[in-house]
């Protein structure tokens, strides 16, 4: 068994502070929804590796009411302390918090913590 993706919600009319968020801030790359699904709104990214494999796939839903998950959260993964600090950097430079107060407190892993566009934690980790 393996893992095919994470779903996090977004209020109504979220799918752009999504896209700043997965996209620009993670870096991941949108990809089409099936036309079935198209119509509920949301959208869904991958992140792939040198091979083209696909690593990562968040699937961002619509949700109303919409709560933000404030404790279940995506870790994603990659793969040194550079690309950890490069992200960091790239979501702060994009408006997001980054907690970093947490690095060290995961044996075997350097991480930080943060929020997407609609406030979900999301955290990030290197190997150490």
């Amino acid at each position: 068994m393996r893992l095919h993706h994470v779903q996090v919600a977004c209020p109504p009319g979220g799918e752009d502070a999504a896209r700043a968020f997965y996209g620009a801030g993670l870096g991941l790359t949108e990809v089409a929804k099936p036309p079935e699904l198209a119509g509920r709104g949301g959208c869904w990214f991958r992140g792939v590796d040198a091979r083209g494999a696909v690593v990562a796939e968040i699937h961002v839903g619509v949700e109303d009411p919409f709560v933000p998950a404030r404790k279940a959260h995506p870790a994603l993964v990659v793969d040194d302390v550079a690309a950890l600090d490069a992200t960091a950097d790239r979501l702060e430079n994009a408006g997001f918090a980054v907690d970093r107060s947490e690095r060290t407190t995961f044996a075997g892993y350097l991480r930080f913590h943060t929020r997407d566009g609609a406030g979900n934690r999301v955290e990030v980790l290197a190997p150490a």
